[in-house]
């Protein structure tokens, strides 16, 4: 990469870092082209360290924007290095500066929507960062993770690779936060994975029972109708799964 280009992708202005990731995407075909692993692996490296792990917050808000221009420009190869690639974006989610959070979403969004398939092997750390960032102070972080939220979604309902009993621990310890905006975002999940033919929600309802009953008495009424149509189409399939059984 230029240097002027290393540069840009610490700028204070948003459209000078958007220029300087096209260069990273550019990079990242050429290192791709040449089939350089070891290079692939130190230019992530260095957008990973350098700067989304940066002290100063313009920094970190390039380091996102370049490892989401990586995957692009990795396209269908991304695979083997979103290892190296998630994980400094999720780390981000908690970052203590609110843009710096909502460029988080919008990078794992990009790189989301290139992975697809591949993105679910990280579901349980994206889920829990998610949940984190239903209830952020920011309602700008808040609408760039309800995106995320349900790109995520349409990624998992359509993967066969999908592990539940993987997750249901994570929903089970989730369940009992009485944050509202914690509760909206956990029925959202149960109701969107429960209608998935492929997915037997009805298996790992003892333990989240406790926590959709106590949601039945939530202040919140739209969390009230929620809780309430989920419980019901439980009772539904309880009852189609005895007909079938008699």
């Amino acid at each position: 990469m230029s240097q002027a280009a290393l540069r840009n992708l610490a700028d204070k202005l948003y459209e000078k870092r958007k220029t300087a990731a096209l260069e990273v995407e550019q990079c990242t075909r050429a290192i791709l082209r040449s089939g350089d692993t070891e290079r692939l692996r130190a230019f992530i490296a260095m957008l990973a360290t350098d700067y989304a792990g940066s002290l100063h917050p313009n920094h970190r808000k390039g380091g996102l924007i370049g490892l989401a221009a990586v995957t692009v420009g990795l396209a269908e190869n991304n695979e083997a290095s979103l290892r190296q690639i998630v994980p400094p974006v999720l780390a981000s989610f908690a970052d203590p500066d609110s843009r710096v959070r909502y460029y988080a979403c919008e990078a794992l969004y990009n790189i989301a929507k290139v992975a697809r398939g591949g993105f679910v092997a990280f579901f349980n750390d994206v889920f829990d960062a998610l949940c984190r960032l239903s209830a952020d102070a920011d309602p700008n972080v808040q609408n760039a993770a309800h995106l995320l939220d349900r790109l995520v979604k349409d990624i998992v309902t359509e993967s066969p690779h999908f592990a539940v009993d993987a997750f249901a621990p994570l929903l089970q310890e989730r369940i009992t936060i009485l944050n509202p905006y914690v509760r909206q975002f956990l029925l959202g999940w149960i109701t969107v994975l429960d209608s998935v033919p492929d997915i037997d929600m009805l298996a790992y309802l003892p333990a989240i029972l406790d926590g959709l009953l106590n949601m039945l008495s939530d202040p919140n009424r739209e969390i009230r109708q929620q809780a309430d149509s989920a419980l019901a189409e439980f009772l539904v399939e309880i009852r189609q799964g005895g007909e079938r059984a008699g």
